[in-house]
């Protein structure tokens, strides 16, 4: 090809001069999510979108109205400056313009606009075509990040207060106190009164990353191995009074074991000696290590996943007393060893009220062939006090004997940090579900909520207690904290089921 015809086809158009309508159409269709075609003075002449709600929405409330007066106070000048861009050929970067929307939030567009036809000296025949790209899916992603973001800086703040509290106990405790590595039996910390209790002697011992056991006299070893096991089993306060390496000095010994970022400490407390004597540690240790391990073993639950799963997985006996947990319940419940927990009522621990778990497992003993109860929202309650949203999802096991005596298991997932659902850009449905009703709050007045949904919420409520347990009235008038009259008179009013005169009688 010669060096004229190379210019030739560099020079020639990529599109051809004339384009029929249904061509233009079609290119403004592609073009963008949304099309507005304007005259010479911004005035709407036809709308184009794919979002067929949002297309019928458009051309009723905007067709034969000015640009601006469809757009909100603040995004008036951008839609000026893109008129007039576009009407004097002038490139103008694309800008967001946001309409309003009604009650709900406005629909954020981001226009770009093009003189398609006329010249600017015969204003009657100019045509402009504002091409606009959808951006709600854009702004609910970002809109859902900053939450995420705030999220996460209430998070650091409430650790960094968290742990300016304890550091300012520990440091100004007069009781001596050392943090200790639970795997190694390294000491992490030590506060002010631990450094001058162990540095009475006369050479001042190395402390921080020393090992539990150098702190002591030599025939500490034993007595101070069968504490630290019985706290790594228990987790209780357990004291042996040994004497000091360096001054040969009596002290007493507290153990306390605790978690803390998926690693596990000791909390040992120093003290002078007491005059009760200490407790026989090496029976109980033994005797707790050995039924921990015999639990587990009869349970099956060595295999990996339940072990190390981030939801908490907890399996109970036919009357709902634990039988075994794994590490993710463990530290829900805010218990420093999954032992803690063995042979405890689970409702101690789940649920809001002491109905819920009752609820739940009279679901799984007559459910037991029929699978079992999936995403049941609750609250975990901690042992130090914390509250903790949960959802819950259990099942009954095959056979008691063959799963170490555990009749039901239950996965517990924290729903605390997760995120709520985006809004709907155009709501304007009434709603019919609690999700629904959920969107409304802050966009609609609390009276107009209250007014066109309390019935609602009540039915709904009634209904759901009902459903939960098996259309036993006289636990889901317990469960929602009614008498059992009082379900009775509302069951006739909204219609639920079929009562006669003998069904309020017996109540």
């Amino acid at each position: 090809m010669s060096r004229a015809a190379k210019t030739v086809h560099r020079d020639a158009p990529l599109l051809p001069r004339e384009l029929d309508t249904a061509q233009a159409q079609a290119l403004i269709d592609a073009a963008g999510d949304i099309a507005l075609v304007l005259d010479a003075d911004g005035i709407v002449l036809d709308v184009r979108a794919h979002d067929r709600e949002l297309l019928k929405t458009a051309r009723r409330a905007w067709l034969g109205k000015a640009w601006a007066d469809t757009v909100t106070v603040e995004s008036r000048d951008k839609a000026g400056e893109l008129l007039a861009a576009a009407l004097a050929d002038a490139p103008s970067a694309p800008r967001q313009v946001n309409h309003p929307a009604g009650a709900g939030p406005d629909l954020p567009v981001l226009y770009a606009a093009v003189r398609v036809a006329g010249s600017p000296r015969a204003r009657g025949g100019v045509r402009v075509v504002a091409l606009g790209r959808d951006l709600r899916d854009t702004v609910m992603l970002q809109r859902r990040l900053v939450d995420a973001q705030q999220s996460m800086e209430r998070d650091y703040w409430r650790f960094r207060e968290a742990e300016t509290r304890y550091r300012h106990l520990f440091q100004a405790s007069a009781e001596a106190v050392l943090i200790v590595d639970g795997r190694t039996l390294r000491i992490v910390e030590a506060n002010p009164a631990a450094l001058a209790l162990l540095g009475r002697g006369a050479k001042t011992p190395k402390v921080v990353d020393a090992p539990l056991t150098s702190l002591f006299a030599a025939d500490a070893g034993e007595p101070l191995a069968a504490a630290v096991a019985s706290a790594r089993s228990v987790g209780r306060h357990e004291r042996v009074t040994v004497a000091l390496a360096q001054a040969r000095d009596p002290v007493t010994v507290s153990l306390v074991a605790f978690r803390h970022d998926q690693a596990s400490f000791l909390l040992a407390r120093l003290a002078p000696p007491q005059t009760t004597p200490a407790r026989p540690l090496r029976a109980r240790a033994n005797g707790s290590a050995a039924a921990a391990g015999d639990a587990a073993e009869g349970l099956g639950i060595e295999a990996s996943f339940v072990r190390h799963a981030a939801d908490g997985v907890a399996f109970t006996d036919a009357q709902g007393r634990v039988v075994a947990v794994n590490g993710a319940f463990a530290r829900l419940a805010q218990l420093s060893s999954e032992d803690q927990a063995r042979g405890q009522p689970l409702d101690r621990w789940l649920g809001r009220t002491g109905v819920e778990l009752s609820v739940l497992l009279a679901n799984l003993r007559d459910n037991r062939l029929g699978g079992g109860a999936g995403l049941f929202a609750t609250e975990l309650r901690g042992a130090l006090g914390l509250v903790t949203p949960v959802e819950v999802s259990a099942c009954a096991l095959d056979d008691d004997a063959a799963s170490g005596g555990a009749a039901f298991a239950f996965a517990v997932r924290d729903t605390a940090r997760r995120l709520a659902p985006g809004e709907a850009a155009l709501p304007t449905k009434v709603p019919t579900s609690v999700a629904q009703l959920t969107e409304l709050v802050g966009r609609v007045p609390l009276k107009q909520i209250v007014s066109e949904t309390s019935d609602l919420i009540e039915r709904l409520s009634i209904e759901a207690a009902l459903t939960m347990t098996k259309d036993n009235r006289a636990m889901a008038a317990q469960l929602l904290g009614l008498s059992r009259q009082s379900l009775y008179v509302k069951l006739r009013r909204f219609g639920i089921g079929n009562l006669d005169g003998s069904d309020e009688a017996s109540a």
